[in-house]
C-alpha cells in the first residue's frame, strides 16, 4: 500500500530543499560541456524496516556511479556522457540540445538510526534503486502485555 505524505513532513521538507539547492547550484556554473551540471529526479520513500531511494540515470554507466554514506548523509555523485564521440576541434551546428548531460550529484539527509553498514544498490533500466535499513532499534514493534488474564463471565 502506498501513503503519501504531506509537504509538511521533515522529510520532504528536506527533500524540497535538497532539490531546490542542487538545481540553484547547477544553474550557477558556466555553460561549457566540462562544467554542466545536471540534477537526476529521485524518490525516497519509507518502509517500516528500510529507507527506499530510485534515483533516474538514464543513460549512465553503473561503473561510473559512486555512492557514498557519511554522517547520515547518502550521496550519489556520477557523470553522464554526451553520446557523441567528438574531438576537440569538432565544428558543430547544434538543432537541439534537450538532453541533460554532465556530471551529477545529489545528497538525501537521512534520520537517525539507519544502517549506514547494509546499504545495497541496484542498477535497473537506468533507475539506481538503494536500500537503506533502519537500525533494529529504529524499527516499531508490538509489545505484549503480560499479566493480563481474560476471564469469561457466565451469564
Amino acid at each position: 500500500m502506498l501513503t503519501t505524505r504531506s509537504l509538511n513532513s521533515t522529510l520532504d521538507r528536506m527533500l524540497t530543499l535538497n532539490r531546490v539547492l542542487d538545481e540553484a547550484l547547477a544553474g550557477s556554473l558556466n555553460g561549457s560541456a566540462e562544467a554542466r551540471v545536471w540534477v537526476p529526479a529521485l524518490d525516497v520513500v519509507e518502509r517500516h524496516d528500510a529507507y527506499l531511494i530510485a534515483l533516474e540515470a538514464p543513460g549512465v554507466e553503473p561503473s561510473s556511479i559512486d555512492i557514498s554514506f557519511e554522517q547520515n548523509v547518502l550521496t550519489v555523485r556520477g557523470s553522464k556522457p554526451m553520446g557523441f564521440e567528438l574531438g576537440k576541434d569538432t565544428e558543430l551546428r547544434v538543432y537541439s540540445a534537450e538532453r541533460a548531460v554532465g556530471n551529477f550529484e545529489r545528497s538525501v539527509r537521512l534520520p537517525e538510526f539507519v544502517d549506514g553498514e547494509n546499504i545495497s544498490a541496484e542498477f535497473k533500466h537506468g533507475v539506481l534503486f538503494l536500500t537503506i535499513p533502519k537500525m533494529q532499534a529504529a524499527q516499531a514493534r508490538k509489545i505484549a502485555i503480560k499479566g493480563v488474564e481474560s476471564k469469561q463471565i457466565n451469564a
